[in-house]
């Protein structure tokens, strides 16, 4: 890998990381039509690090194909005005073969899903990190990490081995582990990526993270670029100006368990006519007489 290629995508994971959805038409197929409409209003609203088939993008409930065609949908459609993060998983060849596919695309990087296996051992994490790191040594890698057992000195050990791995998603609640954990792994030698948005973001970078994921994006991508941009100079009052804009919404976003994540973000897209709010299985829908809240909080944001 170029030192170019490798210092434009820690850029772009120093920044906000958006996590796309996935639109559904009447019939249940992607809507292509939509899913390029609200890529483009990403992009025009000043975002420029793009993951497709991210959970928001509700990546589990996707077919292989389905997969193929989003990473399609968004390397067409953003072209050079973004970088490529795509998501990746399932078993090590689907993972591989997914891999591959984005950089025939053109892709730069790839994020690794953690592992859905009942049984991960810390070596076995390891093992399946680097046959996929291996696999695209042209791209940059950047594992998803929702373990809380896994130690930070496994992710080293994964670097020594694939120097493609340039960038952490850290997903686990709980920012004295995660300043731990990137202590223990080498904290300048990732980026460091906070994986549970903007609700997390001012904690986590107090301890190190430069940059955060983030499906409210596809909602109001100002909002997300007034905290990174308020988190970027030091500024935690604005940022937590932004953190109690937003709180509700993301309350919402995380109740139950996160089980209406997604729903919550298509629901708003919905409220503002820019996608149906259909979810697939196990996610569903919000019920009708939930849905004001939500119009509600996404008006106030005068987007």
């Amino acid at each position: 890998m170029s030192s170019v290629a490798f210092e434009t995508q820690r850029a772009a994971l120093a920044d906000v990381v958006a996590i796309p959805v996935t639109p559904f038409a009447q019939d249940g197929s992607i809507d292509q039509d939509a899913h390029r409409a609200l890529l483009r209003r990403l992009l025009d609203g000043g975002i420029t690090t793009l993951t497709p088939n991210g959970n928001t993008g509700e990546f589990y409930a996707l077919t292989p194909e389905e997969r193929r065609l989003v990473t399609e949908l968004t390397m067409d459609e953003a072209g050079d005005r973004s970088v490529i993060l795509v998501g990746v998983g399932h078993d090590v060849p689907t993972a591989v073969a997914s891999a591959r596919h984005a950089r025939e695309l053109g892709a730069q990087m790839v994020m690794v899903h953690q592992p859905v296996h009942p049984y991960v051992s810390q070596r076995g994490w390891v093992d399946y990190h680097r046959e996929i790191a291996q696999a695209v040594p042209e791209l940059g890698v950047v594992p998803y990490i929702r373990n809380t057992q896994l130690h930070g000195e496994r992710l080293a050990e994964l670097a020594d081995a694939c120097p493609n791995v340039v960038g952490v998603k850290y997903a686990v609640p709980d920012a004295a582990r995660f300043a731990a954990f990137a202590r223990d792994a080498g904290l300048e030698r990732f980026v460091w990526v906070a994986g549970l948005a903007e609700p997390y973001a001012p904690s986590y970078f107090s301890a190190g993270a430069t940059g955060f994921t983030s499906g409210l994006v596809n909602v109001a991508p100002a909002v997300s670029l007034n905290m990174i941009e308020a988190l970027r100079s030091g500024d935690y009052p604005a940022a937590m100006k932004v953190w109690e804009q937003i709180r509700r919404f993301e309350e919402l976003r995380a109740a139950s368990g996160s089980a209406n994540n997604v729903t919550i973000v298509k629901e708003a897209l919905a409220s503002l006519g820019l996608c149906r709010r259909e979810v697939r299985p196990p996610s569903r829908p919000l019920p009708e007489d939930e849905r004001a809240e939500v119009a509600a909080i996404v008006a106030g944001w005068s987007i």
